[in-house]
């Protein structure tokens, strides 16, 4: 019998190798623009009145594409997805392909949406900021995270062994909680924990407008707490041990490390550290008005409403792009804080 994974390897390996699309294993859709929190890291929320979102027509358009890459798993961002009308109809379109569905979430909604998000995504990946007091007021909603707790008892009650993991951004307001936030992720029940400094150089995240210095200075930490940083570091290596072991905390103890390193670069106290990532070449980005990118941080590629999602990927000036991409020199790659690298059997270094 033919291996159809063999031959999706295959496919990948000639995507890394000439630039063109064969096979896109991950796609990254937003199906809503609007936020329900107002983080102070974070400018969605800002246009929140200028309301766009993904249809059943735009989705239906896709497939086409999907199938013909063999995507394999669906990454549902925003702002908040949920608060797309049609999410669940948008779900079962693509399970109906057998695409697994991941749903990154404020979690404020998860407990009215349990039982329709147990049927129709694989697992949840639910922003977490900090313990009860850090994490509402980084979120600027009261009663966040006991809507959040009460979200993931929620769906343990459905199913006791549905995937809900924690996504963290490690910055000024909250990293000397950082300890208190692996307690916390425990407390409501999560199954594990990552963390990723925060982008404060970059459009992305709605931001028309660069962040001027007073706001960077805001959620970046300055030059005077990086040893408290790194002090915080070295405990959390010693008494997290077995979270590290176990990988509730996602990250290993070099990838924590590397979050000092990040903060340290913008005081030129060493290079941005390197990142392995082939993101450009297994996934892509679909924005809430149909708006394709590379990731979440380049420039826009195209637009799903006005050409096919191969056109616009496989588009001389996309092959172009991935060709001469080279993240080492890219100062969007050099200062990127979120990352991707899915490597293939076939040749385990590449990307």
């Amino acid at each position: 019998m033919f291996d159809q994974s063999i031959y999706h390897t295959v496919k990948r390996y000639r995507t890394l190798q000439t630039g063109t699309i064969y096979a896109l294993p991950i796609v990254i859709l937003m199906p809503h623009s609007a936020c329900n929190c107002q983080c102070v890291m974070c400018d969605i929320w800002r246009d929140n009145r200028n309301l766009k979102q993904l249809t059943e027509s735009d989705i239906g358009g896709l497939l086409g594409s999907l199938k013909k890459f063999g995507t394999k798993q669906v990454v549902m961002s925003g702002g908040e997805a949920l608060l797309n009308p049609n999410f669940f109809r948008l779900c079962e379109m693509l399970k109906k392909e057998k695409i697994k569905i991941t749903l990154l979430s404020t979690g404020l909604t998860i407990k009215r949406n349990a039982e329709l998000l147990v049927k129709n995504v694989d697992e949840i990946v639910v922003s977490l900021d900090g313990d009860e007091k850090t994490h509402d007021a980084i979120r600027n909603i009261p009663g966040a995270f006991h809507k959040l707790k009460e979200g993931v008892l929620q769906i343990r009650s459905i199913d006791i062994n549905f995937r809900i993991n924690a996504r963290t951004v490690i910055h000024r307001l909250n990293f000397r909680r950082w300890p208190a936030i692996v307690d916390a992720a425990k407390e409501i029940g999560l199954n594990g924990i990552s963390f990723l400094p925060a982008d404060v150089s970059s459009h992305a995240f709605n931001r028309e407008q660069l962040w001027d210095q007073p706001k960077q200075e805001q959620i970046l930490l300055n030059e005077e707490e990086l040893p408290e940083l790194q002090m915080i570091i070295e405990s959390m290596l010693d008494n997290n041990r077995h979270d590290f072991n176990t990988r509730f905390i996602a990250e290993s103890p070099e990838k924590i490390q590397k979050i000092y390193a990040y903060y340290a670069a913008f005081y030129g106290m060493n290079p941005f550290p390197y990142k392995k990532c082939n993101a450009p070449w297994v996934s892509t980005v679909v924005e809430a008005d149909g708006t394709v990118r590379p990731c979440f941080f380049h420039a826009p590629m195209g637009n799903i409403r006005k050409d096919s999602l191969s056109n616009i990927l496989n588009s001389e000036e996309s092959i172009r792009f991935r060709k001469t991409l080279d993240m080492d020199k890219n100062e969007t790659c050099i200062k990127c804080v979120c990352y991707l690298n899915l490597p293939t059997r076939m040749n385990p270094a590449a990307g």
